[in-house]
């Protein structure tokens, strides 16, 4: 990803996949809606594509099964053979990166999001830790090319331990060899702090930062003055409700405020 420009990345939630409570029995419905949406993202100006599976709740904070892998493959090679032609990335909720990378590899990816690269966390799956030391060695044997953005003490989740938002940041970027940093508020669509944005990149300024969560046009300024780029869903649903399918008029209007 080139970061001499502020870019906008907009996420493809995934309805539920074979073996989530919520799965609807077709596959076909979950690519026809994820095409609809990257298709919508592309129109409004967005500079890429992150695929999640965000429609597979309850999230385990292990590896998830083969058919969460398959299911969301499929669908990522449905947004590419439709012709959108933005770079994607792919992150396997909560923490599954082995398996993003696994994707990512298959499916042309070039870049992967992980929530939890290093140190550990509470979350309501339960104890969560960083995988960097595994993570980037599989990266290297298998899709050396495809980036590693990096949560930093992500949502959903308090730290264990107090090392704090820069040392974290630092052992993120600098040990943990990410690529790029993402920080976002307490939950998904909550603001990201300015505050908390301004630490990050004084702590470890040659580092991509990303808003992980609650960009809006409304925002949108203020974050950039330190972030390089938003990591953008609920604001750019229709009527700005989650579940709603992406409207492309409000990419299109949050892309003409980033500038």
């Amino acid at each position: 990803m080139d970061w001499t420009a502020k870019r906008l990345i907009g996420v493809v939630h995934l309805k539920a996949l074979p073996g989530a409570p919520g799965y609807g029995g077709s596959m076909d419905e979950v690519c026809e809606a994820a095409v609809a949406d990257a298709q919508a993202y592309a129109m409004g100006g967005a500079d890429a594509l992150m695929v999640e599976n965000f429609g597979d709740v309850p999230f385990t904070r292990e590896s998830v099964e083969a058919e969460t892998v398959a299911g969301m493959a499929v669908a990522a090679r449905a947004i590419q053979e439709a012709g959108i032609g933005l770079p994607m990335g792919i992150n396997v909720l909560r923490n599954d990166v082995s398996s993003a990378l696994g994707i990512a590899a298959a499916c042309s990816g070039e870049f992967v999001r992980v929530n939890v690269h290093t140190g550990a966390v509470e979350a309501d799956q339960g104890i969560i830790q960083g995988e960097a030391y595994s993570t980037m060695r599989k990266r290297a044997a298998l899709c050396p090319g495809v980036q590693v953005w990096a949560d930093v003490l992500v949502k959903h989740a308090v730290p264990i331990g107090d090392l704090g938002l820069a040392e974290t940041a630092k052992d993120t970027f600098y040990r943990g060899k990410a690529d790029a940093l993402i920080v976002s508020g307490v939950a998904t669509g909550a603001g990201t702090s300015v505050d908390d944005l301004r630490v990050v990149k004084e702590s470890v300024p040659e580092a991509p930062l990303l808003v992980g969560s609650g960009a809006s046009v409304e925002t949108a300024r203020e974050l950039l003055e330190f972030a390089d780029g938003l990591i953008v869903a609920s604001a750019l649903k229709r009527d700005g409700v989650l579940g709603n399918p992406v409207d492309a008029r409000r990419v299109e209007e949050l892309r003409r405020t980033m500038g």
